[in-house]
């Protein structure tokens, strides 16, 4: 097990109806004016942005506005907000929405007091301690944003789309009612599947051998997962599958699946360019393609620890051949995916042999070189898991 550090600050309030105490939270911890800060019209028109306002105002909290946040955040409107935050006073940041809205409202949050350009920080990686509050009502598990680090943003200018990561940006408050969760689309909900069993396979293959605590908790909520997964896409009002994939989508990456270990994180870097060249592109269907193509091209660094996978999340039964275990796995995972309607070629995503080398320049400048942990990647690498996942 590897020298860690291990920071959760956030407070979960979790059930049905648990967004009625978002002012009360709120005016409890001394908050005066929030950004009320959103995506679409869904959120509006479900009535959950009129229930948030109606709390904040019986709670006496004062709040400024700014919707229309697009999956895959773009930079852009993280300046308005940063703008407007600075304008009004605003002293927190509440995220009503999923991943994309809650890392929009972070970047937010860590450039609200900052005298340059927000996105200095995505380019240096610079830690700052000034970071507002942030409090947020998930409506998509997916990403776990709610609990993590981490944020990723888009610039279209620039053609990037980078992460920065800082504890200080992890949500002071959450706020899970499962039932918001009822009315998903199905892409949505599968994409959001495969974007929390990826968060735990990239902490699960790296360069550290086995790590029993941490490793045993990370298969137990992969198990969890692939089990809830057909429940919740067959019966998608079913409360209790629901609060089980809401809950398992935080776990997956708040940190504690991870710790004690290197992680990964290649395949996330190989699919955020995905996003990048097209943000129409939703993460986690990215995922569902990149993630099999890099099992398949690295798996031979450690065959014995994807073989171990395939017996625990999918009840491989050993056939005394390791390598022919290890490339079963894979299959499976391929298989999974699929089985919640994601797709398992870049052909499917309209990505195509000419797009690769569009790629690769702000691939090498967003990961470095060499990136990964499980098995060193270097862009020539990268460019054959391209090839890999063309089809």
């Amino acid at each position: 097990m590897e020298n860690f550090e291990f920071v959760s600050p956030t407070h979960f309030v979790f059930g049905r109806g648990a967004e009625k105490q978002v002012g009360a939270k709120l005016a409890e911890r001394g908050a005066r004016r929030v950004l009320l800060h959103y995506g679409g019209q869904s959120a509006i028109a479900s009535g959950l942005i009129d229930r948030v306002k109606a709390s904040l105002d019986a709670a006496g909290v004062e709040h400024a506005e700014l919707g229309g946040v697009r999956p895959n955040p773009e930079i852009g409107l993280v300046r308005k907000g940063v703008a407007l935050c600075k304008e009004q006073d605003v002293d927190w940041v509440l995220a009503v929405g999923g991943g994309s809205v809650i890392d929009s409202a972070k970047a937010i949050a860590v450039g609200a007091h900052y005298e340059g350009d927000v996105w200095d920080f995505f380019e240096t990686k610079r830690q700052t301690n000034d970071v507002l509050p942030i409090a947020v009502v998930l409506t998509i598990p997916a990403a776990g944003s709610e609990a993590s680090k981490n944020t990723v943003v888009s610039n279209d200018e620039l053609g990037l789309k980078s992460g920065y990561p800082n504890n200080e940006q992890r949500p002071k408050l959450a706020f899970m009612n499962p039932e918001l969760t009822f009315t998903l689309p199905a892409y949505q909900t599968a994409a959001g599947l495969t974007d929390m069993f990826c968060h735990l396979l990239e902490r699960f293959f790296d360069d550290v051998g086995a790590v029993p605590v941490t490793d045993n908790l990370n298969l137990s909520l992969m198990k969890t997962v692939r089990a809830e997964a057909p429940r919740v896409m067959a019966e998608p009002d079913n409360y209790d599958a629901r609060a089980n994939v809401m809950w398992a989508g935080m776990l997956c990456h708040q940190g504690l699946a991870g710790v004690g270990r290197h992680e990964d994180w290649a395949t996330h870097g190989l699919e955020h360019e995905l996003s990048a060249l097209n943000p129409a592109i939703t993460h986690g269907a990215g995922l569902a393609v990149m993630f099999p193509a890099w099992m398949e091209y690295v798996y031979d660094a450690d065959p014995a620890r994807f073989a171990h996978y395939g017996r625990e999340v999918f009840g491989l039964a050993p056939t005394g051949d390791v390598e022919a275990d290890a490339l079963s796995a894979i299959d499976e995972t391929r298989s999974f995916f699929a089985s919640l309607g994601m797709p398992t070629t870049l052909e499917e995503l309209d990505v195509h042999e000419e797009d690769i080398e569009k790629m690769i320049p702000t691939l090498k400048a967003n990961k470095g070189e060499p990136f990964g942990s499980f098995k060193k990647l270097a862009m020539d690498d990268a460019r054959e898991i391209y090839r890999v996942a063309l089809a």
